[in-house]
């Protein structure tokens, strides 16, 4: 394996390590709800950056220790993060050409997928919650897009 390709798989795990902590910190209520998806947003960008080392398995792989540092029903943001991760992965050179703004906008509606899912899953198992809040994530995540994006392209650059 080459040592680029070796830096950039630690830099996919650090920054969806980082994302899964950022998931399980405590923040204020108001906060809380709008607490946007780091860990999914860094596995998209990874996909669309680097698709060869941001496989699906990654992505079914980061969902699962989502689900395991949450407690929820095992396979929930795990199926959830495969979904987006496919369509990302099947749709990753169309966005790369997109300007900024406009995959802000693709984000979001891969990110509302996601939330459906997790909607359709808790309603499955009987934890449904369907308040307006739910879907602050999304909005948060989208607006959160362009700095995801230049924090991992000067991550990127130096790892060169």
């Amino acid at each position: 394996m080459r040592r680029g390709m070796l830096g950039r798989r630690i830099l996919y795990w650090l920054s969806v390590a980082a994302g899964l902590a950022l998931a399980i910190v405590p923040l204020p209520g108001w906060l809380a709800a709008s607490r946007p998806d780091f860990a999914l947003l860094a596995v998209i960008y990874w996909v669309l950056t680097s698709p060869r080392i941001a496989g699906l398995w990654y992505a079914w792989l980061a969902g699962l220790f989502l689900d395991v540092l949450q407690g929820m029903v095992l396979g929930q943001h795990a199926l959830g993060f495969l979904a987006v991760a496919f369509l990302t992965h099947r749709l990753q050179l169309r966005m790369r050409m997109f300007p900024i703004p406009h995959q802000a906008a693709a984000v979001m509606l891969l990110l509302a997928l996601y939330h459906f899912i997790i909607f359709w899953t808790d309603g499955l198992t009987g934890h449904g919650y369907t308040g307006w809040n739910r879907w602050l994530p999304v909005l948060s995540g989208a607006l959160l897009w362009p700095l995801i994006v230049a924090a991992g392209d000067t991550l990127t650059r130096r790892s060169r």
